[in-house]
């Protein structure tokens, strides 16, 4: 039983791994700061999510179970939170979608047709 509990780990671990490399992989190809920031929060929340959860599984200790679920629940509340800020932080600013994005929601919001 002990061996596959340290497989799962070792699973979760690389598939943690993977997703905060598809992250920063994201943040360094992607073309306009909403694409990067979506990258960093989706990929990024959940790669380090899946890593604590593979962290309590392998402490088994009360405390460190406690500190790594309240870790993935404050990485699941803030995470989207703040890249919704920042991305209206950033249109705010002057930064518009690239080409790439078909609809711009906010456009009409912004500069409403007269």
């Amino acid at each position: 039983m002990i061996a596959v509990i340290e497989i799962v780990i070792g699973v979760m671990l690389v598939v943690g791994a993977l997703f905060a490399m598809a992250a920063s992989i994201g943040l360094l190809r992607l073309k306009d700061v909403y694409m990067r920031m979506h990258a960093a929060s989706k990929a990024g929340t959940l790669g380090s999510g899946v890593m604590l959860l593979a962290l309590a599984i392998h402490a088994g200790d009360l405390s460190v179970v406690t500190r790594a679920l309240a870790g993935v629940v404050f990485f699941l509340l803030t995470a989207p939170i703040s890249a919704h800020l920042l991305a209206k932080a950033a249109y705010a600013a002057g930064y518009r979608p690239c080409a790439d994005t078909k609809v711009d929601a906010l456009a009409e919001t912004v500069r409403p047709k007269s």
